[in-house]
């Protein structure tokens, strides 16, 4: 696998690559194993060069991770690099990867904003709590319901109390 636009000058050992890229030389080898990456190149003893932009592919498996996503459906979305596809073939390949990560970006984003809301929620309730003279114990029930108005704490509030 010599790619002969990439010099061995701008190659990385596999070590320093995973330096780089904050990994061990085991999950490298594992992403190679289920061909999420591909060395650019390999010495006479074997051992793995990868292309600085290389660290790109490995920030997106990631990401992917990240987000929820098993290497199985991450292998399916970013494929095998090299392989024999016409250019319209591996824009759609490209395309519906990158639609599946906004996707889920935007789900993980709703659910952030869920939680956002949980927490002022929480916050809004708790400014009435600085100035009331109970204290959440086991006893009162950790204030809840609340003492002063009768309602339920809000979900955040009541775990934290």
């Amino acid at each position: 696998m010599h790619d002969p636009q990439t010099s061995s000058n701008d190659l990385l050992k596999i070590g320093d690559f995973a330096e780089l890229v904050g990994t061990n030389l085991r999950t490298l080898r594992y992403y190679e194993e289920l061909g999420l990456i591909v060395p650019a190149r390999r010495s006479a003893g074997g051992f793995r060069y990868y292309r600085p932009t290389d660290v790109n592919r490995v920030q997106l498996i990631r990401d992917l991770q990240d987000l929820g996503l098993h290497l199985d459906r991450i292998r399916q979305l970013v494929g095998q690099r090299g392989a024999e596809e016409s250019g319209p073939t591996v824009a759609k390949r490209i395309e519906t990867a990158l639609r599946e990560h906004d996707a889920l970006l935007v789900e993980r984003l709703e659910r952030l904003e869920g939680q956002r809301g949980r927490i002022r929620e929480a916050l809004q309730k708790l400014g009435s709590c600085k100035g009331c003279d109970h204290h959440p114990t086991p006893k009162n029930n950790f204030c809840e319901p609340c003492a002063c108005d009768g309602a339920g704490l809000p979900d955040l509030l009541s775990a934290l109390f």
